[in-house]
């Protein structure tokens, strides 16, 4: 539960839930994210859950810090409720060109390579919150075993559609970027879309992710190539789809007019 709400400037209000970071408070956060979201409270400009933060801004000419309080501490959150998830599986090619660390990974983990891919595999990943670069996922929990610090000296650029590892998450990283994580592979999917306004997101928080291995064949045959600037159409299998949580994008960083199709699952 929320243990503090205070200012953060003049029009912004800050739900803390505390120090820790696992899936139990993060729930708790994506929780209220979606009572406050479902509310519609007017002078909201933006809800921004985070891992064990949930900051809201609000427009200083509709409303103000104490009536957001009041709204929030009357908010009543049933323990045993669960969260609406979409489940997803994401296809990744670990071929040596996309797979960049795992040499690195070997060494720092005593791991042999095949070890660290059937570990990583068959974990379900829920997803915390989006961000650093718009739509990029950070996935938790990774294995203890699998578990490695950041590297030393951060790439200029990562590839878009790079799986990366760093401590307890594993993240896609949406766009080309420099970046710090272990890359272990790539997806040829669309993660964010730019071009959908409203929900740019593939994944979002409180979402469930699975990877799923497939060959350089597979990867090269998909209709979205990474490095491409042209429209392609994906199309992914959403295993479960109940409710969309909303998060922030920036409409500055599209590249391109990728699109991303989906068809239910049942």
């Amino acid at each position: 539960m929320i243990k503090n709400i205070s200012n953060l400037g003049d029009a912004a209000l800050y739900c803390d839930f505390g120090k820790e970071v696992n899936k139990d408070i993060n729930t708790q956060v994506i929780k209220y994210f979606k009572a406050i979201q479902k509310k519609n409270i007017a002078g909201v400009n933006n809800i921004t859950p985070s891992y064990n933060k949930l900051i809201i801004s609000f427009d200083l000419k509709k409303t103000n810090f104490n009536k957001l309080k009041k709204i929030i501490d009357n908010i009543e959150i049933i323990k045993g409720d669960s969260i609406q998830n979409k489940k997803f599986e994401i296809p990744v090619c670990c071929e040596k060109e996309f797979s960049l660390d795992i040499k690195r990974l070997e060494e720092k983990l005593k791991m042999k390579e095949e070890k660290i891919y059937e570990s990583f595999f068959e974990k379900e990943f829920f997803c915390y919150m989006t961000g650093f670069i718009a739509g990029m996922p950070f996935l938790g929990d990774l294995d203890e075993n699998l578990r490695a610090k950041r590297l030393d000296t951060p790439r200029v650029k990562v590839p878009k559609g790079s799986i990366g590892l760093t401590e307890q998450f594993a993240n896609i990283y949406t766009f080309e970027s420099p970046g710090g994580w272990n890359i272990i592979g790539n997806t040829p999917l669309n993660i964010f879309d730019s071009t959908k306004e409203k929900e740019p997101n593939l994944i979002n928080p409180g979402d469930l992710v699975k990877f799923k291995r497939i060959s350089k064949e597979k990867y090269q045959n998909s209709n979205f190539n990474p490095s491409s600037t042209h429209p392609h159409q994906i199309y992914l299998e959403i295993l479960s789809e109940v409710g969309l949580l909303g998060s922030i994008y920036f409409p500055s960083l599209s590249h391109g007019n990728n699109t991303l199709h989906s068809k239910p699952c049942f």
